[in-house]
């Protein structure tokens, strides 16, 4: 018996073998062309350089060139098939969570927390994202204009009235981040905010990074930053607990009451409190540099374009001459703000503050003729849309009437806030923060680039030449 099992195993074991090696073999042929790069790094060093440089775009120009609108490589620690076009887009962001799920970088997830609803997928994703949209759709924002209006003007008082220069990005995140701390947080000035600033800029510096966490690298300062802000929301939900349970404070009053306050049939929290912090770190991330950063190039754009700067001018100063002196923004008359919100856009399209983004691939997944393998990641870059000749007619120009009729626009063509289902539900938070802020800045003060480098880098975020600096004109008689 033991010789006749030998010889079987001996005969059959070849084949077996051979149809293994066939099988993978066949697999490896199915693969996008490219190349993962050594491993575990990847070309990740040279996307990171890229963006430096701030030619990102064109090297991934030149891979869809060489490769084709699929290409495989390797990106932050894991194998990366990098997909472009609109129905890339589209595939990114309509397709069903138990085929692509959320995800980012590994730096991400480890610096954000791994309940994110950047990371979460199907029925998670649903629970949280439900959550979180009472809180910034439109219908419950409006009650929130007069707020921001007053926290911008306290931000002019302070830091751009009797001044001869600011530089503008700096002040700008100090601006939204106080913003996001009053409005989404319920945390006013003081200590524990100025911490929170400042630990917030250090968790930033890490979130593209390869995930090495190694003393004095920028993910590990990023890791340390991170354990202390998480902290601080933490201590912030308990807070904010004891005044909903004990104290009835209203669950409308900041977003992490109103998190706290959705609850099941049987009147339990239905988000733990891991989901809750890691959220509220994403809202941070999410509303701290996009509005930020469009505003401080919206700036940048009217100090060089002389057109586009008198235009948004005169709607500005006609929505304020229809109201008494000193009296605060609304939202109708944000409604009023067509055509600045259409250079806002435009903004968007030519410089969008994300970049790109990462999803993961559930199972195996057939796409444009080629094998996507289980577990590995799948990345677009929001710009190889944006700048396609074929979908916006000279789109190195500047043109905000492109957005007059936004349905002529090709759907998942233009995607700075996502689309589809997945589209950021903090869009309309950051379309009042800019809005308010270009009216304050257009009528209160002109301005001209404080110096003759115009150029920006990607850190992974744009970043204008030394942030920014503008000399200053008070339009105050």
């Amino acid at each position: 018996m033991a010789l006749i099992v030998t010889t079987l195993f001996f005969a059959i074991f070849p084949i077996f073998f051979i149809l293994f090696i066939r099988r993978r073999r066949e697999r490896s042929l199915r693969l996008p062309p490219g190349s993962l790069g050594i491993p575990f790094i990847g070309q990740s060093l040279t996307l990171l350089r890229k963006m430096k440089a701030n030619t990102a775009d064109k090297w991934l120009q030149q891979r869809v060139e060489k490769y084709g609108p699929v290409s495989k490589l390797s990106l932050f620690g894991s194998p990366t098939v990098f997909i472009q076009g609109q129905a890339a887009n589209k595939f990114i962001f309509t397709t069903d969570t138990k085929i692509i799920s959320n995800q980012q970088t590994a730096s991400i997830k480890m610096i954000l927390g791994e309940c994110n609803l950047f990371e979460l997928s199907s029925e998670d994703h649903k629970r949280v994202r439900s959550a979180l949209v009472p809180f910034l759709k439109p219908e419950s924002l409006k009650r929130y204009v007069g707020k921001m209006d007053t926290e911008f003007r306290n931000h002019l008082q302070m830091h751009w009235e009797g001044k001869d220069q600011v530089t503008v990005l700096p002040l700008m995140k100090t601006l939204t981040f106080n913003i996001i701390c009053s409005l989404l947080f319920g945390l006013e000035s003081g200590p524990r905010r100025e911490k929170l600033i400042w630990l917030f800029e250090q968790m930033m510096e890490g979130m593209w990074s390869i995930p090495i966490n190694l003393p004095f690298t920028n993910y590990n300062k990023s890791l340390r930053a991170s354990t202390e802000v998480k902290n601080i929301v933490k201590q912030l939900v308990s807070e904010k607990r004891i005044d909903l349970e004990l104290k009835g404070a209203s669950y409308n009053q900041d977003i992490i009451t109103s998190l706290l306050s959705v609850r099941d049939e049987n009147n339990k929290e239905i988000l733990s409190e891991n989901e809750i912090v890691h959220n509220v770190m994403l809202i941070m991330v999410a509303g701290h540099d996009t509005s930020a950063i469009v505003i401080t190039f919206i700036i940048r754009l009217l100090a060089t374009n002389g057109t586009v700067y008198k235009a948004v001018l005169e709607e500005q100063e006609d929505v304020r001459k229809d109201k008494p002196l000193g009296e605060i923004l609304t939202w109708d008359d944000l409604a009023k703000m067509k055509y600045t919100w259409r250079v806002a856009m435009e903004v968007l399209r030519t410089i969008p503050p994300v970049f790109g983004g990462f999803r993961k691939a559930v199972k195996d997944i057939e796409y444009g003729g080629y094998l996507i393998p289980k577990g590995w990641q799948i990345f677009w870059a929001t710009n190889m849309t944006h700048m396609d000749s074929n979908i916006f007619e000279e789109p190195t120009k500047f043109e905000p009437s492109r957005f007059e009729n936004q349905s002529s626009i090709p759907p998942y063509c233009f995607i700075p806030f996502g689309g589809g289902a997945r589209v950021c539900p903090g869009y309309e938070f950051a379309r009042i923060e800019i809005l308010v802020a270009i009216h304050y800045l257009v009528t209160e003060f002109t301005w001209e680039l404080g110096c003759s480098d115009n150029s920006y880098r990607r850190d992974p975020l744009p970043n204008p030449a030394q942030g920014l600096p503008v000399k200053l004109i008070s339009n105050k008689v």
